[in-house]
């Protein structure tokens, strides 16, 4: 599997938030374009497996093949460079600012939304014949996911908006534990296991994630479920956005962060300091 050091692959974490920061805006469209659409397409898979097989956890153990097609591509998820772009800031790399931060999030969210907003356009297309006739059982399934997770939300107020919100969290915190995964290894396989693991949990536990929300929800607009853009912007991607935000940073990159960059100095130290024993 050719597995690195957890001080080796942190270290890849924090260059690679440097590298994404000082990306032009072009590339950074057309990678975070990619990934929407991949891991929208994905989506569309896993449901359509679901509904086919009425068995969740064979859509589960098979989405996470999305995320390692649109990783292993080097494409970018607004939920990755959440964890990994502002890790380059805490380090101090040079040049690197809080606006680039930003900015390296702005342009992702446009490029995953266009990318994921795509292939909602096609599905519903392909699952309504061009809009001539009602949605065949997937378009279905995934009309009604958007309402159960817009209105389903609303109808428990505040205690709704939390569930949401740790919803978002938990998502993020294993995402980003996949993004983490594919620079575990330096082989293929051990990428996609490392990888896989994660993705399998977030999906068959029905967590929020803001860029397949990007899929799902317009999806159900476009195929006339009923509710509105406002519901779906408060009531679930906003929220989850947010929460992916949290819970990757928070339990993924910052813990990593702390425990295996932050301390290496001192480690350093001890370990120059120690007094070697004679043979």
């Amino acid at each position: 599997m050719s597995y690195l050091a957890p001080s080796e692959f942190v270290t890849k974490m924090v260059d690679a938030g440097e590298s994404k920061i000082f990306m032009s805006t072009r590339d950074t469209i057309i990678r975070a374009y990619m990934a929407g659409a991949i891991l929208a397409l994905a989506a569309w898979f896993a449901v359509t497996i679901n509904v086919n097989t009425g068995q969740p956890l064979v859509g589960a153990l098979l989405f996470p093949v999305g995320f390692v097609m649109l990783y292993l591509l080097g494409f970018d998820l607004l939920t990755g460079v959440f964890v990994l772009s502002p890790l380059a800031l805490i380090d101090k790399r040079p040049g690197v600012t809080l606006s680039g931060v930003l900015r390296n999030w702005g342009l992702v969210f446009v490029g995953n939304f266009a990318g994921a907003f795509t292939v909602a356009f096609m599905m519903a297309f392909v699952t309504t014949f061009g809009f001539t006739q009602a949605p065949d059982k997937v378009g279905a399934a995934i009309g009604n996911i958007g309402e159960g997770r817009t209105l389903g939300y609303a109808a428990h107020g505040a205690a709704g908006m939390a569930t949401l919100f740790l919803r978002g969290m938990l998502c993020n915190w294993m995402v980003s534990t996949g993004v983490v995964g594919a620079m575990i290894s330096t082989s293929v396989p051990g990428k996609v296991i490392a990888m896989w693991m994660p993705i399998l949990v977030f999906f068959y536990m029905v967590f929020e994630h803001s860029v397949v929300n990007m899929f799902l929800f317009p999806s159900g607009l476009l195929l006339g479920a009923k509710f509105s853009i406002m519901d779906y912007l408060i009531w679930n991607e906003i929220p989850t956005v947010l929460g992916n935000l949290v819970g990757g940073l928070a339990f993924t990159g910052m813990t990593l962060y702390a425990t295996h960059v932050m301390t290496l100095p001192k480690r350093q130290a001890e370990k120059a300091a120690k007094p070697r024993v004679a043979a």
